[in-house]
Formats: C-alpha cells, sequence, structure tokens
C-alpha cells in the first residue's frame, strides 16, 4: 500500500467523497471552496476530516448491526 494518503482506495468514489467532503463542511459552517481553502485554519480542515470520518464509521456501524 501507498504511503500517500491522497489516493482513494476505491477509485469510483471519488466523486462521492468530494460531494460528502462539501456536504459536511457546510453542517460544520466550514467556508470550504473549490480549489485553494489555505484562508482555512488547521482546526477547519480537521474538522471536517474528523466529522466525515465518524458518520462513515456510524453508517458502517449501523449496516453491520443490520440497520
Amino acid at each position: 500500500m501507498s504511503n500517500s494518503s491522497n489516493k482513494t482506495a476505491v477509485p469510483e468514489a471519488k466523486g462521492a467523497l468530494n460531494r460528502f467532503k462539501y456536504e459536511v463542511a457546510s453542517e460544520l459552517g466550514v467556508p470550504l471552496t473549490e480549489g485553494y481553502n489555505g484562508n482555512l485554519t488547521s482546526r477547519q480542515n480537521g474538522s471536517v476530516g474528523g466529522y466525515m470520518v465518524k458518520k462513515m464509521i456510524e453508517a458502517q456501524e449501523r449496516q453491520m448491526a443490520g440497520k
């Protein structure tokens, strides 16, 4: 496995993950835009990634529980 953290494990999911990222940013009130986002703080960017992971884990747990 590559050391690059920007590679998508399932390339077909890249578009859906990108849409999910903007959805989460909107929910959190983070002004994420396409292209350059260097004006955002590490905390803002980290909150988007962290919340994405939290929601994906919750969805997987529901699926594993048969719900």
